[in-house]
């Protein structure tokens, strides 16, 4: 794929969220609709094609925790606004590439996390369990060996203690398990089919209704 083979030319292991998402997309990964700029005069233009409400984040190789950071700014509703979250961003991030990410606003209470990881006997191993910031506190996860199958990522789901988040519940409509189980199973292909792929991990993975859409996403590859 040319977006990896790019990086390891430029000595990079870590893919920006834009170019991690590049390389979910060409797996039919659904992702969030969203533009890469750099400039602030380029800000209209992309507010524009995105639409009211949007997120704002910085976006380079060199940074792997936005949130920690400070450079993500969520649910902007005017230009003005838009201006200062581009300013204070601009002001905060660091690296050799600065540029920026007008995101839609992904509307959605429940946060899943899907991950890729691969181990040194086994191979590639797709991850499933609940997302957000708690994370790695709940450590709500389970876990197969690629490839996978529906019926593999329909018992994943089944398996973390949370599983009832993909229910209907409080008027939410409930998961669309045959989606999910379906990004599970590419998942599985891209670590099958690129050995150059260390880890991939999509947190959050947003509930949008019953769809679920990638909100954010870290590709890491290997090093030489």
């Amino acid at each position: 794929m040319e977006i990896i083979e790019k990086a390891i030319r430029e000595g990079r292991t870590l893919l920006s969220e834009y170019e991690s998402k590049q390389v979910l997309a060409a797996y039919r990964i659904p992702v969030t609709r969203e533009v890469l700029i750099e400039r602030r005069k380029d800000l209209p233009q992309a507010v524009h094609e995105i639409g009211y409400p949007l997120v704002l984040k910085g976006c380079s190789p060199d940074i792997a925790h936005k949130t920690e950071k400070g450079l993500i700014r969520m649910d902007i509703r005017e230009d003005e606004e838009a201006f200062d979250a581009f300013d204070d961003i601009m002001a905060k991030i660091q690296g050799t590439k600065k540029n920026f990410l007008v995101q839609e606003m992904v509307q959605g209470k429940r946060e899943l996390m899907i991950g890729l990881t691969r181990d040194v006997q086994f191979g590639p191993c797709v991850m499933f369990g609940l997302g957000g910031i708690f994370t790695e506190i709940l450590r709500d996860v389970s876990m197969r060996l690629a490839p996978l199958n529906k019926r593999d990522g329909l018992e994943m789901m089944s398996e973390i203690k949370g599983y009832r988040i993909l229910e209907p519940i409080r008027g939410m409509e409930g998961a669309d398990l045959a989606q999910l189980s379906d990004i599970l199973i590419q998942m599985g292909r891209i670590g099958l089919e690129n050995d150059l792929i260390k880890e991939i991990d999509i947190n959050p993975l947003i509930l949008a209704g019953s769809r679920a859409v990638a909100v954010d996403a870290l590709v890491v590859l290997e090093g030489k």
